[in-house]
């Protein structure tokens, strides 16, 4: 029997200067953890909030993580997600070599969360 790998997820989002800004991505990073206590969760930014992603990784790995979910939590797929997210992976995949990596789609891009978006509209 394989084992897997000790994994860790990255919740990875714009930032903001106001601190309230980031209460949404805290709170999906708890729930993660009431749905699997043992889940390795982060919350990391682009800009203007910390940590970085960088760092939110380097955490991880120093944990003993080997394989890292980033799930970009952006609702429409802009130059951040296109270009500037790619980037900031290829650096992550040349300071950590030895981690595999995952790169999900914006959550925005999901039909799961469009479907749920349109019926909170409808309440």
């Amino acid at each position: 029997m394989t084992q897997s790998l000790p994994a860790g997820i990255v919740l990875f989002a714009h930032g903001s200067r106001d601190p309230l800004w980031r209460q949404p991505m805290d709170a999906v990073a708890r729930r993660i953890r009431e749905i699997d206590p043992g889940a390795r969760v982060v919350c990391a930014f682009l800009e203007l909030t910390t940590p970085d992603l960088g760092t939110a990784v380097d955490d991880l790995v120093t944990q003993g993580v080997r394989r890292v979910t980033v799930v970009p939590m952006f609702l429409g797929v802009g130059r951040h997600a296109r270009e500037d997210l790619p980037v900031l992976m290829a650096e992550l995949r040349a300071r950590h070599p030895d981690v595999e990596y995952l790169l999900q789609p914006s959550v925005g891009e999901d039909v799961r969360l469009t479907d749920l978006l349109a019926r909170m509209a409808l309440t």
